[in-house]
């Protein structure tokens, strides 16, 4: 069996290390904002080269926050990607805002920039690239439109730990950047968590307000706020992982490399393109293929699980549906979602689990007929 994410032998590869850090926090009993929240605060924002760091309770709630803060609201917009996570578009209608869809560039599935410009209007308050599955939008071309239009650029960088645009960290180049660790994701905690990164001390001193009930000081409220906190339990894991993040990043673009390799010319692949100006992180390695769910099913039965991200895009959602879209609207991005298969992908992937894979996609196009 070959598992799409091992998060069993992560464990084990740090073990001590996590169990020492958690029977801390258990024996000091600080469980809400103690001192291991703030140490990973520091050292996240160290690690993205920013000066603060807000810890949240999910990557939702960052995006959320960051909205808030910034003072989005009903009958404001907000220029969303249409191939995303819909947590995304989510947050955007947490605040009482409309998300307003933009379509993908095709060979890097990040926003297209050149069709922002056109989606904006008079309520348009900010834009929310996404570093999707691992690697930067292209980020000088969203900040000269946010420039140009004063908007404010929330970074979606959920799935982009690490990753640099031009030698600087997705999460540094906006007004904020936006950070979920979910477990599978590259940081992941042992559950739900989530960090705003910031150069601005205004901003960051407001959702650290805004995340703890709106207050600065116990029951003295001056803004309505939530309970939005990451769990010092997290923290304490994610401090732990977040020393080995470096050479996890790195041993996920070795694999992926790998997987180029072997997959190179078989059947009708397609890989994501790699932008000459992003480094990948491979949070996810995705081909394309026009035979997506077959050969899924293919794998499954051989034992190697995978994942598609994602099945339906925003705009065919029924949560979406007020917004008027149907098909046809965003043409790059269903293409994608029909198309994508997500690999294995995880820092502890065998280079025998590798080969297994590629060689089960080989034998589906061979016995499809289709040559390799």
């Amino acid at each position: 069996m070959v598992p799409f994410v091992d998060l069993a032998a992560q464990y084990q590869s740090i073990e001590e290390e996590v169990d020492a850090a958690i029977k801390k926090v258990l024996l000091q009993c600080n469980f809400i904002l103690g001192a291991e929240v703030e140490d990973f605060e520091v050292e996240f924002a160290r690690f993205i080269g920013v000066t603060h760091g807000i810890a949240v309770s999910s990557g939702l709630d960052a995006l959320r926050l960051s909205l808030q803060a910034l003072g989005i609201r009903e009958g404001d917009e907000v220029i969303v990607p249409a191939n995303t996570f819909i947590a995304s578009a989510l947050a955007v209608s947490a605040v009482g805002a409309k998300p307003v869809l933009v379509d993908c560039d095709p060979n890097t599935y990040n926003i297209e920039p050149k069709l922002i410009e056109p989606a904006l209007t008079r309520r348009t308050r900010a834009i929310m690239p996404v570093h999707l599955t691992g690697q930067a939008a292209d980020m000088d071309a969203v900040l000269d439109v946010a420039k140009r239009h004063q908007l404010h650029v929330i970074e979606d960088a959920a799935q982009a730990h690490g990753a640099l645009y031009k030698g600087r960290a997705c999460g540094s180049l906006g007004t904020a950047g936006c950070f979920s660790f979910y477990p599978g994701k590259n940081l992941g905690a042992y559950g739900d968590g989530g960090m705003i990164t910031t150069h601005d001390a205004e901003l960051a001193a407001k959702l650290r307000r805004l995340r703890h009930y709106g207050q600065d000081a116990k029951y003295h409220h001056d803004e309505k706020g939530l309970n939005a906190r990451l769990d010092t339990v997290q923290a304490a894991v994610l401090n732990v992982k977040l020393r080995n993040l470096r050479n996890w990043n790195e041993t996920r673009a070795k694999h992926a490399h790998r997987y180029r390799q072997l997959l190179e010319g078989v059947g009708d692949i397609r890989f994501q393109q790699q932008a000459t100006f992003s480094t990948h992180i491979y949070h996810l390695f995705i081909i394309e293929t026009d035979r997506r769910n077959e050969m899924q099913k293919h794998l499954s039965a051989a034992g190697i699980h995978t994942n598609i991200h994602y099945p339906i895009p925003i705009h065919l959602q029924k949560a979406y549906k007020d917004l008027g879209h149907k098909e046809g609207d965003f043409p790059h991005a269903e293409r994608a979602a029909k198309r994508m298969l997500s690999l294995p992908m995880f820092s502890e992937l065998t280079n025998a689990q590798i080969n297994r894979v590629a060689d089960s996609i080989k034998e589906f196009f061979d016995k499809s007929g289709r040559s390799h």
